[in-house]
């Protein structure tokens, strides 16, 4: 569902609100992808297959199947343990776009 938030225009109107990009809801898929939601309902699948193929520094333990099921939301994004976690801004701008974001 692609749901386009305005944050600056409700700051401006004097209405406060959540920050559109913080991560509600996530769930392991198969080959290395994610279904991610948003607290303003954009959801989508986060592939990061390709990602994961090249990564060479903290997340290459992600390649492990079973540590990549290990996901769960904590402070509003996308966790795993030992503190990796992914920046939910980037997902939600690109997610907006499209149904599938393929991380690089």
């Amino acid at each position: 569902m692609r749901k386009i938030t305005n944050a600056q225009q409700n700051r401006a109107s004097g209405v406060t609100s959540q920050v559109p990009w913080r991560v509600s809801r996530v769930e392991a898929l198969p080959s290395f992808r994610l279904y991610v939601q948003f607290e303003d309902d954009t959801d989508g699948i986060v592939d990061m297959a390709k990602f994961l193929e090249r990564e060479c520094g903290v997340f290459k333990i992600l390649r492990n199947v079973e540590a990549f099921k290990a996901v769960y939301v904590a402070h509003g994004a996308v966790t795993w343990p030992d503190e990796l976690d992914l920046a939910p801004d980037r997902m939600h701008d690109e997610l907006q776009k499209s149904d599938c974001y393929v991380m690089g």
